[in-house]
């Protein structure tokens, strides 16, 4: 059974990545740019690579396959 913690890792972990997933989508299935550079585009992309990394490791320590 998952601890009180893991739950709310994960919980928080996934939020923050379907938010930063969602401005992906704005930008590559919406077109909406809104004059992003390309180095902001960049950084977009990577902080939703690091949300689903987090989101992953949360998912993994609350089924207890951590490793």
């Amino acid at each position: 059974m998952p601890t009180d913690e893991e739950r709310q890792s994960y919980r928080t972990a996934l939020e923050d990545w379907q938010r930063k997933l969602e401005g992906i989508h704005r930008l590559l299935l919406d077109g909406d740019r809104q004059g992003k550079r390309p180095d902001e585009i960049k950084g977009l992309l990577n902080r939703e690579a690091r949300a689903k990394e987090k989101y992953d490791e949360a998912r993994r320590r609350l089924l207890g396959i951590d490793g």
